[in-house]
C-alpha cells in the first residue's frame, strides 16, 4: 500500500508536498480490517489549483521507474516538468519520494533530478521496523547496505546511464531486492486515463468478463450483458500477439496496430427492451455508459492484484452515484482483500456526503490544494480542521469553511462583459 507521496518542483509544485495516507480517525476504517493506509483518497480544488499536478507528479515518478531505463538516450538529459514561475526553481532539483507497505515490510524509494541526470536515487527497507539501506545513489557513485550483496549490483551500476534511474536497471536485471518496489509501480495505474485501455480486451478475456457485466448491472444502466464479436474479414491474429510482446506498456503502440485491433473487433451491449435485452452496439451508449466500461478493466485489475489506480477529473465522465459505488468497491475487505487503494481528483462536493445512508468518504480520506497569488500549489488534508463525524462537509466546503473553493468577484465578472460590449460598439460598420 502507498503509505505516503512527497514530491517537490514539479509543475505548480514549487515547495516539498505530501499526500500522507495512514489512517487518522480508527473510527472511521473499514470493519474488520486494519489497513496500514487508507484506501481511497480523493483531491478537491478549484480548477488550475493543481489537483492534476499532484497525481501528475505519482504518474511522472511511474513513469521513470518503468521506462526511464529505455528512454535514456546517453547525454539526452531527463524531460521534466519543473516550477515554470521562478527562474531558480528550473535550475534546481524536482524529487519525488514513495513510502509503501509491501508484504508487510516498509519501504522507501525516491530520487531527485535536474534536466541533465538523476542527481541522487536511495532505497530502504525497514524490516522489523530497523532500516536497512539497500542502495543510496549520488554524484559521487552508488554506496550499498552492509547486508547487501554487491557483485551483480555493481555490474548494474556500470550500465546505468547517468539519466537512468538505478532501480529500473536493476529491476530489469532481475536482483531480488529492489522487485518489490519495482512490482509496486508496474501493478499501479497512476496514468489517470481510463480511456488508454480498450473495452474489448476485458470483455475478450473469458475470466474478466463475467466480472465487467456485474459491475455494469450493479451500476443499474438497465445491461443484461454485454461481449465482444469479430468483425468479418479480419485476420483471427495481429501479425504479431501485442499482449504476449514485450513491449513495454508505456510506450507507444506500433503505428496502425492499435487501430487494427479496434477495428476487428464489435464490443456489443445488451440493453434491457419491454420484449427483452436487444444488442445494441457501443457507439449507441451514453457517454456514462461507455466510461464505465473504459474504467471497469483497470478498477478490476487494481481490485484484483493490488496496487493503485489513479483517475483524474472523476467528475468528467462518471455520474456522482457511479463514482460512489467504484469507491464502495475500494471501501469494502469483501470486494477489496488485497488492499488496492483509489486516488482520484474531483469537483464535486458530493462525494463529501452520503449514499444510501453512508460516507462516501471517510474524513481521512479527503485533500484539498489550493494555489496562491504566485501560482504555488499547497496539498492539505480535510482532518487538519478535526472535522466532526457527523457535521455536513459537502455544505461546509461548499461554504468556503474548508478553502480551496474558487474566488468569484461578481464585479470583475460584470467588468468583462461590459468592457466585451464596449469593444462590439466601437467596431466599425462593414
Amino acid at each position: 500500500m502507498l503509505l505516503s507521496f512527497r514530491v517537490a518542483n514539479h509543475r505548480s509544485l514549487r515547495d516539498e508536498q505530501q499526500l500522507n495516507l495512514s489512517p487518522v480517525y480508527d473510527a472511521d476504517r473499514p470493519p474488520g480490517t486494519a489497513w496500514e493506509a487508507v484506501p481511497v483518497a480523493a483531491v478537491f480544488g478549484a480548477n488550475a489549483a493543481g489537483k492534476s499536478n499532484v497525481v501528475g507528479a505519482l504518474t511522472f515518478m511511474s513513469r521513470m521507474v518503468q521506462s526511464s531505463h529505455l528512454e535514456a538516450e546517453p547525454g539526452g538529459g531527463i524531460s521534466r516538468s519543473p516550477f515554470a514561475l521562478d527562474e531558480d526553481a528550473r535550475t534546481e532539483p524536482s524529487w519525488y519520494v514513495t513510502d509503501l507497505m509491501l508484504d508487510g515490510v516498509r519501504h522507501t524509494y525516491g530520487f531527485s533530478i535536474d534536466d541533465e541526470r538523476v542527481q541522487d536515487e536511495w532505497l530502504y527497507s525497514y524490516p522489523r521496523g530497523r532500516k536497512r539501506v539497500i542502495f543510496q545513489r549520488s554524484a559521487e557513485g552508488i554506496d550499498f547496505g552492509d547486508s547487501v550483496p554487491e557483485k551483480e549490483l555493481r555490474l548494474v551500476e556500470s550500465i546505468t546511464e547517468p539519466n537512468a534511474l538505478f532501480l529500473s536497471v536493476a529491476a530489469r536485471s532481475r536482483q531480488s531486492l529492489v522487485q518489490p518496489v519495482y512490482r509496486w509501480f508496474t501493478s499501479s495505474d497512476s496514468s489517470g486515463n481510463p480511456l488508454l485501455f480498450d473495452p474489448a480486451d476485458v470483455l475478450a478475456d473469458p475470466q474478466r468478463a463475467p466480472a465487467v457485466v456485474s459491475l455494469l448491472r450493479a451500476a443499474d444502466l438497465g445491461i443484461e450483458d454485454a461481449g465482444v464479436d469479430r468483425r468479418p474479414g479480419f485476420p483471427e491474429q495481429l501479425p504479431f500477439d501485442f499482449e504476449q510482446s514485450t513491449i513495454p506498456r508505456t510506450l507507444t503502440v506500433p503505428v496502425g496496430l492499435g487501430s487494427r485491433r479496434r477495428r476487428q473487433r464489435r464490443v456489443w451491449i445488451a440493453q434491457r427492451g419491454r420484449n427483452g435485452p436487444v444488442r445494441l452496439g457501443l457507439g449507441a451508449q451514453s457517454e456514462g455508459t461507455r466510461m464505465l466500461l473504459s474504467y471497469a478493466g483497470p478498477v478490476l485489475d487494481t481490485l484484483e492484484k493490488g496496487g493503485l489506480l489513479v483517475i483524474d477529473e472523476v467528475d468528467a465522465s462518471l455520474h456522482p452515484r457511479l463514482t460512489a459505488h467504484l469507491i464502495k468497491l475500494f471501501q469494502d475487505p469483501a470486494t477489496n482483500p488485497h488492499r488496492a487503494q483509489l486516488l482520484l481528483t474531483t469537483h464535486d462536493a458530493s462525494l463529501l456526503g452520503r449514499s444510501g445512508g453512508e460516507e462516501i468518504l471517510k474524513r481521512d480520506q479527503v485533500w484539498f490544494v489550493e494555489k496562491n497569488a504566485y501560482g504555488e500549489t499547497t496539498l492539505f488534508p480535510l482532518s487538519d480542521f478535526r472535522p466532526r463525524q457527523e457535521e455536513n462537509r459537502e455544505r461546509r466546503y461548499l461554504g468556503g469553511s474548508y478553502g480551496a473553493v474558487p474566488f468569484l468577484s461578481d464585479e470583475r465578472f460584470e467588468e468583462a462583459v461590459a468592457a466585451r460590449g464596449r469593444h462590439d460598439d466601437a467596431q466599425p460598420e462593414a
